[in-house]
C-alpha cells in the first residue's frame, strides 16, 4: 500500500486531495494532528516516511519541505508555484507529449501546473511545437475563474452574507502584469515574450475559461489547421477537443465545474481566432492534476479517482 502525506492538508487544494484519497484502498494516508500540523520535526518525519508527499503550501514553505525530505525514494508532488520552472523538476502536464508523461512517471520531483497556466499552455504549446505559431509571437490571454482559486480567505469573502457589493461583479486582477503564472506560461510553451495576461475572478465557486485571441495572419496555416492539430493531439480521456463548444453563442466558465477534464475548442473566424480551454480550477487546475500525476507515478490508469 502506498503511503501518502499531504503537507498543507488544511488548505483548499490539500483538502481536495485528501477527500479524493481518503477512501482509496490502495492508499495509506499519513496524518498529523492539528497541534502537530506546523511542527517542523513532525512534518519532517512524515515527509521522509511517505512514498509520495503532496505539498499544498505557500512557495517558501514548499521549499522548506523539500529541504526537509532526505529520503531519496520519496516522490514529491508540489502544487505551489515554487518549482514549476526549477531545474530538476518535471512539469506535471502529461498531455504535452508522450515524452512528458514518461518524465513524470520516472521523476521524484513533480511540479503541478498553475490553474491559469494549464489553459494557456494547453492552447499555445501545440502551435509552437508544430510550427503553426512562431515562438517570438506577441500574445494576449484572458481568463475567467471561480473565486475558490483564491483559497480560504477569498472563499470566505465571497460567501460572507455581508460582503462588499463589488464582489458581485467580475473583477480583473494581476493588473501589474506580474502574475505568478507568467514564468511557466513562457518557459513551458517556449515563447520568448510573456503574454499580456488578464485574469478575472467572478462570483461563482469553481470553473475556468482561458482564452487566447490571435490574428489569423500570425498563424502559419489556418484556423482549420489548428482544429485538426487539437483533434489529433487531445483525444482524451482527460484533455479533449470539442467542436462548436459554445452554448448558443456563450461560453460559460463553470461548465466543467466538479470535473477533472479539459475541453479545448476554437472559435472566431479566419481573421480573428479564439482559442478556448475550459476546466475546473480545482480539478485539472489543481488537485485533479496532482492526483493524475500520482497515478502516473504509480503506473495506474491516470483517470483513477478522477471525475470526468
Amino acid at each position: 500500500m502506498t503511503k501518502v502525506f499531504i503537507d498543507g492538508s488544511a488548505g483548499t487544494t490539500g483538502l481536495r486531495i485528501y477527500e479524493r484519497l481518503e477512501n482509496r484502498k490502495d492508499i495509506e494516508l499519513l496524518k498529523l494532528t492539528d497541534e502537530k500540523r506546523k511542527d517542523i520535526n513532525a512534518r519532517k518525519e512524515m515527509l521522509n516516511k511517505a512514498d509520495i508527499s503532496f505539498l499544498c503550501l505557500p512557495d517558501d514553505a514548499a521549499r522548506e519541505s523539500v529541504s526537509l525530505c532526505e529520503n531519496e525514494n520519496t516522490v514529491i508532488i508540489d502544487t505551489s508555484t515554487a518549482h514549476r520552472t526549477a531545474d530538476g523538476w518535471v512539469y506535471g502536464f502529461p498531455e504535452l507529449s508522450k515524452a512528458q508523461k514518461n518524465k513524470i512517471a520516472a521523476s521524484k520531483r513533480i511540479a503541478v501546473p498553475g490553474c491559469h497556466a494549464s489553459g494557456f499552455i494547453s492552447l499555445v504549446f501545440p502551435l509552437i511545437e508544430n510550427g503553426l505559431l512562431d515562438k517570438n509571437a506577441l500574445l494576449s490571454c484572458f481568463s475567467v475563474t471561480g473565486y475558490s482559486g483564491g483559497g480560504k480567505k477569498m472563499i470566505a469573502e465571497y460567501e460572507n452574507e455581508e460582503r462588499d457589493i463589488l464582489l458581485s461583479s467580475p473583477r480583473q486582477y494581476g493588473i501589474g502584469q506580474m502574475h505568478k503564472h507568467l514564468p511557466e506560461m513562457t518557459a513551458v510553451t517556449g515563447l520568448v515574450n510573456k503574454p499580456i495576461f488578464s485574469p478575472i475572478v467572478a462570483d461563482f465557486y469553481s470553473g475556468m475559461a482561458v482564452t487566447v485571441p490571435i490574428f489569423g495572419s500570425i498563424i502559419n496555416g489556418t484556423a482549420d489547421d489548428i482544429k485538426k492539430l487539437y483533434k489529433e493531439k487531445y483525444t482524451g480521456p482527460i484533455v479533449s477537443y470539442a467542436e462548436s463548444a459554445d452554448e448558443n453563442g456563450f461560453v460559460a466558465a463553470n461548465k466543467l465545474a466538479g470535473k477533472d477534464s479539459i475541453e479545448i475548442s476554437v472559435a472566431g473566424n479566419g481573421d480573428r481566432i479564439l482559442l478556448i480551454s475550459r476546466y475546473d480550477n480545482l480539478g485539472k487546475g489543481a488537485s485533479g492534476a496532482a492526483i493524475e500525476c500520482m497515478n502516473i507515478v504509480l503506473r495506474l490508469p491516470e483517470t483513477t479517482g478522477l471525475t470526468l
